[in-house]
C-alpha cells in the first residue's frame, strides 16, 4: 500500500482511495459508472415515490441523516415514500463526484429539491453525501445518507 496510513482515532492503518494500485483502472471506472447509475435510480426511485424500487437500493442497514438532523431507518424512509408522507414534485442534482475505495463509494452531491404538496418544508437546496458498499452478489447498496441544507 506503499506506507500509506490513515489515522482514524489515532490508531494507523491502510489507505484506501480510488488510485489504489491494487484495484485496476478499469475497474475503477466500471465501479463509478455502476455507482453513477445507482444513483439515478435512487433519483427516480425518490421523485416517483417508487419506494418498493427504493427498498431494493438500500441496504438493511441503512441509516439516513436527515438536514434536520434525524435518524431514518431503511424502514422509516420506505415507509415515509410509500404513505406519501415525502413526496418531492422536483429533484435536479449536479455537482456530483463519486469516489471509489476498493468495495466501498462515496458520492457527494448538490441536490435542488422542490416539496410535494404534502411536504413543502422539504424544498430547497441540499449537499448531500450517499456510502454505497458493493455486496457480494456485486449489488452496490446505499448504506448511508446524510443531507445538509444550504443556506
Amino acid at each position: 500500500m506503499g506506507g500509506c496510513l490513515l489515522l482514524l482515532a489515532g490508531v494507523p492503518g491502510p489507505c484506501w482511495s480510488s488510485n489504489n494500485p491494487n484495484v485496476p483502472r478499469s475497474q475503477r471506472h466500471e465501479y463509478r459508472h455502476e455507482v453513477e447509475q445507482v444513483e439515478e435510480a435512487w433519483r427516480l426511485a425518490m421523485l416517483k415515490g417508487n419506494s418498493a424500487g427504493l427498498e431494493v437500493l438500500l441496504a438493511d442497514d441503512y441509516t439516513g441523516i436527515t438536514s434536520k438532523g434525524a435518524i431514518q431507518t431503511k424502514g422509516q424512509v420506505v415507509e415515509s415514500l410509500r404513505s406519501g408522507t415525502l413526496q418531492i414534485a422536483a429533484l435536479q442534482i449536479s455537482d456530483r463526484k463519486v469516489r471509489v475505495y476498493g468495495t466501498t463509494a462515496v458520492v457527494t452531491s448538490v441536490a435542488d429539491m422542490t416539496g410535494g404538496k404534502n411536504d413543502p418544508g422539504v424544498t430547497g437546496r441540499y449537499r448531500y453525501t450517499q456510502v454505497y458498499v458493493r455486496n457480494q452478489q456485486g449489488q452496490w447498496k446505499i448504506v448511508s445518507f446524510e443531507a445538509s441544507r444550504i443556506q
